[in-house]
């Protein structure tokens, strides 16, 4: 039998993309990506933006031909919109045989199965207040061998009024602390080097489990695993970001100078209907904070334009913070309503004109930002850990500072994902930086 899955949005995706083919292939199923060779498809789909979701929607139906021509063929929706929609989406898209939800993905293959069974379709959607991650070690079969994703939580109790996670993926589950060094050991033991741990807010892991552990200590135990080169993590919401979390950052040798610290808004007026939960001085307090734990931290940020009610000075509140930050990247988006979310209620929406104009206006002057950030580099020694052959040609060569950005170097010598070099920068690009082996 031939697996075939595609999969839109967030890291935690690709990695439940990651769970979903090991259990599958462990029942004999082979991995293939030609979709007409497929026996079972599967659409791990996103809703946090609408274009993720359009995406994944565009893709389900087309695959509505394939199926008329081979009814054997079992397509399976899973993730965020498919939690979402449920049994709407079989009524909608006939075709489709399997919807799951992120808390269903360990019973996949029994699922599987029993619509191969039984002929009739299913939803398993359920999401249960007791639902703990189950323990999983993964294989490195797929994908890259010197870095990985372990997840430590998912859900969350946040419900920001744009977002709908708490929805799709539950309220806040933290793993088992055991559980996730044990992956972490794995891991490293089959010559992993850099380790992400996932979640959708990291800064609160902890929540519920019966011995009480906070995220900052989670780290500091992940990072004393023996052969571990680089830890990072993602993603966090600043009211929960402690001070002994900042402190990791100047205590812990491998825990990577990069902190991605959303802010969706610099106007009080605007967090405040976005249920946030902090303030515009909350936030440079906390910033001030990491650059004091570590002087050269990356930030980044998500940035949300247009949000309901947000008037040209609330904009103009956003463009003066970034300014006072200069964040060394950002993923900025337009507002978009996303049922049930509560602010697909609120009244003032604004324009999709406005929304498009103050975008193109926050992109143009990040961009700046992150060129004159980049250019800042020229001169200082970086350790980077290689990816790979650069597009650049032969002799070519791709590594990641801890900072989280590519940099380009030349070298006769082959190297291998993983490996560690030093180089000196004397380029600073849009989107990478240009450097010589030391």
């Amino acid at each position: 039998m031939n697996l075939y899955i595609e999969t839109f949005g967030c890291q935690m995706n690709d990695r439940d993309s990651e769970i979903m083919v090991q259990l599958l292939e462990q029942e004999g199923y082979l991995l293939t990506t030609e979709l007409q060779e497929a026996d079972v498809v599967i659409v791990n789909t996103c809703s946090i933006r609408g274009k993720a979701e359009q995406k994944a929607y565009s893709l389900l139906g087309s695959l509505r031909r394939l199926k008329e021509s081979r009814p054997s063929l079992s397509i399976v929706a899973t993730g965020c919109v498919a939690q979402q929609e449920g049994e709407g989406m079989l009524a909608r898209m006939p075709h489709v045989d399997l919807v799951v939800g992120p808390q269903a993905i360990y019973q996949l293959p029994q699922l599987i199965n029993d619509i191969k069974t039984t002929g009739q379709s299913l939803a398993a959607t359920s999401q249960r207040q007791d639902f703990c991650i189950p323990p999983f070690l993964p294989d490195l079969k797929h994908g890259q061998g010197h870095k990985r994703f372990v997840t430590i939580m998912q859900g969350c109790n946040n419900f920001c009024t744009y977002c709908i996670v708490p929805f799709t993926r539950g309220r806040e589950v933290s793993r088992s602390k055991a559980d996730i060094i044990s992956e972490a050991r794995h891991l490293i033991a089959q010559g992993v080097k850099e380790i992400t741990l996932l979640g959708q807010n990291v800064n609160s892991y902890g929540t519920g489990l019966a011995t009480p552990t906070t995220f900052a200590e989670l780290l500091r135990e992940v990072a004393a695993l023996p052969g571990l080169e680089r830890l990072r993590f993602t993603t966090s919401n600043p009211k929960d970001l402690s001070p002994a979390l900042m402190a990791c950052f100047s205590d812990l040798t491998n825990l990577c100078h990069h902190f991605h610290l959303p802010l969706q808004s610099g106007s009080d007026q605007v967090l405040g209907r976005m249920n946030r939960r902090y303030s515009r001085g909350d936030y440079l307090s906390l910033v001030a904070g990491l650059k004091d734990s570590c002087p050269d931290i990356a930030l980044t940020t998500d940035i949300i334009v247009g949000f309901p009610g947000e008037e040209d000075d609330d904009f103009q509140a956003t463009m003066e913070l970034m300014e006072q930050v200069r964040f060394h990247a950002a993923f900025s988006f337009k507002y978009s309503s996303r049922p049930p979310a509560r602010a697909c209620d609120f009244p003032a929406k604004v324009s999709e004109e406005v929304k498009k104009e103050r975008l193109a206006i926050f992109q143009a002057r990040q961009k700046e930002i992150t060129l004159a950030r980049n250019q800042e580099y020229v001169g200082q020694e970086l350790e980077l850990m290689v990816e790979g052959e650069s597009r650049a040609g032969q002799g070519q060569w791709s590594g990641r500072s801890s900072h989280n950005i590519i940099v380009n170097f030349h070298s006769p010598v082959t190297y291998s994902p993983g490996d560690m070099v030093q180089v000196r920068v004397n380029e600073g690009l849009q989107n990478s930086l240009r450097g010589e082996l030391l």
